[in-house]
């Protein structure tokens, strides 16, 4: 695309993706400075992510940062996320993502906590993740090592979101407001199987009830 073309996009994408950060704070997601959100710039090796270190309060679509798909700083006056890395990797490995969400939330991040995956026992889950929300390895944060691990676990499965060990959430979308909503609904399914669980065993959907209500949520509910 063409440079003023590209530039009224890049404006578009950091008005979404400050925007989008109020939800994390609504659903309670985060907290101080924890989290981030990102969207890949179409057609180009670029993506717009949260600054590091700013107090959510102060976020704008002024202080979003633009980097490459290396991470390496293109455009803004702050430091990217400490988790640009992550992103970074799986937008090179998954063209087919344009939005990545990170959170600690508090129950989904309980699960990682344990390295379980969340069992598929709800017809949500089954609509929205097509299974259950699986875990990936543990790894530090530095290089491509969490990156690589989100996108090794997801490659074989539907679920947009994956507990990454003793760590936290990351999700996929095919936008960034995609991948929030995929973190929101990580966070109730966490929080209800827990509750589940407290009170007994929760009985697992069977593997074809789950994929028919995948296939219908996926490709037909909805307008």
């Amino acid at each position: 695309m063409g440079a003023a073309e590209l530039t009224a996009v890049i404006r578009k994408l950091r008005e979404e993706v400050a925007a989008l950060h109020a939800e994390l704070t609504r659903y309670n997601l985060v907290v101080w400075t924890a989290g981030n959100i990102s969207a890949r710039v179409p057609g180009e090796n670029l993506m717009v992510i949260k600054p590091s270190g700013v107090s959510y309060d102060d976020l704008s679509p002024e202080n979003m940062v633009v980097t490459d798909l290396r991470g390496n700083l293109v455009e803004g006056g702050h430091s990217p996320s400490s988790d640009t890395a992550a992103h970074a990797y799986v937008y090179r490995h998954c063209p087919h993502v344009t939005g990545v969400v990170h959170t600690h939330s508090t129950f989904a991040t309980a699960w990682a906590a344990r390295r379980e995956p969340i069992p598929c026992v709800l017809t949500m889950m089954g609509d929205e993740f097509g299974g259950e929300i699986p875990v990936g390895p543990f790894a530090l944060i530095g290089d491509d090592s969490i990156g690589r691990g989100i996108v090794e676990t997801l490659a074989n499965s539907h679920s947009p979101a994956v507990l990454m060990a003793n760590h936290g959430v990351f999700t996929i979308g095919k936008d960034a407001r995609a991948a929030v909503k995929a973190a929101v609904m990580c966070e109730e399914v966490a929080r209800t199987v827990h509750f589940a669980r407290a009170l007994g065993n929760p009985v697992p959907l069977d593997p074809a009830d789950v994929e028919s209500l995948y296939q219908r949520y996926q490709n037909v509910y909805g307008q």
